[in-house]
């Protein structure tokens, strides 16, 4: 309990790096992602005087590699088209700041655990989205808490007002939702594999409350987060060990409380649908498809009808098809479909090399750890279903997996393994 405090800290750190924001009170270039970076940055120039050394992975490489390309690519795009939209151009800037915002939390991690592993970076992934869900109820309901948080954090909340979408503090539409299906990914993983999660009952209890906070409100919040629920749900029925022909006594126990959870879930939510006018609002939203489905026999939402009736724009020329419009920002083609909005910008050139990259990312850490493989599977099909409805990408839970400990198969190990280096080095093995 006495540490409780410096794990919200810690808490607030994380969900800087992955739900980004600006403050009202310093320039709205510098938001929290790249505040982190900066940390991250200071920690690595101190750790590699320090130790006179940079370990760097062929992981690492190979993504500096194709962010490179990458942005060369669009940068083509932009210079041969003569537009001034270097929305991807600069990709690897972005990279780059991931990178070093997930160094800077790692570090910080370790100094307080004394390691940075999957299961304690997944711990504070899911308290955070958790978090954010809460945080969202709460603007939507109690206007002195929207005050507060509209006071110091710039986000473009008017829009979010404008349409009548919940939003926490950096959380908002699809890029909160495909945020919360990675992280309901990475839940079930450690469930599925992680045998010390599986042998304590509070990290069990931890897990599925978060892990049905974010299914419900995330879906609120951005009906993206559906795409986790299912990824996530199937993961579970076939790693959890609950149907193979020999169950386990920690299958039998995760079992048991899976299906009390979703019980009580179940329950909870019929309830409160039925008796609060806001919850019964916020399910018919969330769940619009589900809904559609039993009412009308058809499973559709008003969103996916619109992205088929208006947002699948295509180019019209070959060269627009191989290297683009050079154009990106400010809602250009009118259309959020990330497959479109890629291909119009820099081609399918640029767009094929920006899809390996995200192929070889999972291969490189399924083929350093085969117990999560079929996790890897899923972030990769993951990242190509979200790019049918915006486009963004997940690099940023790639950068904290190239931090943790013994979660990479090309590290240089050290020479000097004291624990000064242990504690402050997020490559430590």
């Amino acid at each position: 309990m006495i540490r409780l405090p410096l794990y919200i800290v810690i808490g607030i750190l994380t969900s800087f790096y992955l739900f980004p924001f600006s403050f009202t009170f310093i320039p709205q270039t510098i938001n929290t992602k790249i505040m982190v970076g900066l940390l991250g940055g200071i920690m690595m120039t101190f750790n590699t005087v320090r130790q006179e050394r940079l370990t760097i992975t062929s992981g690492i490489l190979g993504s500096i590699a194709f962010s490179f390309l990458f942005s060369l690519i669009c940068f083509i795009a932009t210079d041969i088209n003569g537009t001034q939209d270097y929305a991807y151009a600069s990709y690897i800037v972005s990279l780059s700041v991931w990178f070093f915002g997930a160094y800077g939390l790692s570090c910080i991690y370790r100094l307080t655990h004394g390691e940075v592993s999957f299961r304690l970076t997944t711990f504070y992934l899911a308290a955070v989205c958790a978090a954010q869900c809460i945080v969202a109820l709460m603007i939507d309901n109690i206007p002195s808490v929207q005050i507060f948080i509209d006071s110091f954090a710039m986000q473009g909340q008017e829009f979010y007002d404008e349409v009548d979408r919940l939003y926490g503090i950096g959380a908002a539409l699809d890029p909160a939702g495909v945020r919360f299906s990675v992280t309901l990914i990475l839940i079930t993983a450690v469930l599925n594999h992680d045998q010390e999660t599986r042998n304590n009952t509070s990290y069990i209890l931890f897990l599925l409350v978060t892990f049905f906070i974010i299914t419900v409100v995330g879906n609120i919040i951005s009906r993206t987060t559906i795409l986790g629920v299912g990824c996530a749900s199937i993961y579970f029925l076939l790693g959890s060990g609950i149907f193979r022909i020999r169950i386990t006594h920690d299958a039998i126990k995760l079992a048991t409380w899976f299906v009390l959870f979703i019980i009580s879930a179940v329950i909870l939510s019929v309830y409160f649908y039925e008796t609060n006018e806001a919850f019964h609002k916020y399910i018919r939203f969330a769940f619009e498809g589900f809904f559609n489905y039993v009412e009308q026999g058809e499973w559709r939402t008003d969103s996916t009808d619109k992205l088929n009736r208006e947002m699948w724009v295509w180019p019209n020329d070959f060269k627009t098809w191989m290297i683009g419009s050079g154009l990106f920002d400010g809602f250009a083609y009118s259309t959020d479909i990330g497959y479109c909005r890629f291909i119009l910008y820099c081609g399918l050139i640029g767009f094929s090399v920006f899809a390996a990259f995200f192929v070889y990312l999972p291969m490189h850490f399924a083929k350093a750890n085969p117990q999560y493989t079929f996790m890897f599977l899923l972030m990769m099909a993951l990242s190509f279903m979200i790019w049918l409805k915006v486009a963004t990408d997940i690099f940023q839970f790639y950068a904290l997996f190239f931090c943790l400990d013994r979660f990479s198969d090309d590290r240089i190990p050290f020479q000097n393994r004291s624990y000064e280096n242990r504690v402050l080095h997020p490559r430590y093995v």
